[in-house]
């Protein structure tokens, strides 16, 4: 974990997200604390992630999400040398592929 990541407002902040139970209780969390075009670029580079866990070229992910390949290659490394954030969503989420 990056410890400049770790501080007494990140914590209060996933304490926060972890109260939430459903998706309509993440929209409205959510969209108070992002701004929509955070939220989507959240959500853009998730897919990005999805993508690239299924093994697709970056120009077809450019193609199908609009993402930069400059984003794209920021969320491929952070696929393959970041914290397994992504591994352990789509683990949870039975998402298979997700080999490092």
């Amino acid at each position: 974990m990056n410890s400049k990541l770790k501080t007494d407002s990140v914590d209060h902040l996933f304490d926060a997200v972890l109260t939430l139970k459903t998706k309509e209780d993440c929209y409205k969390f959510f969209e108070d604390v992002c701004t929509i075009k955070e939220l989507l670029a959240m959500a853009q580079r998730y897919e990005v992630a999805l993508l690239l866990d299924k093994k697709m070229t970056y120009l077809d992910i450019a193609a199908q999400t609009g993402a930069s390949t400059a984003t794209i290659s920021r969320v491929n490394r952070s696929l393959v040398f970041g914290e397994d954030g992504y591994a352990m969503a789509f683990e949870r989420l039975g998402i298979k592929n997700t080999e490092k």
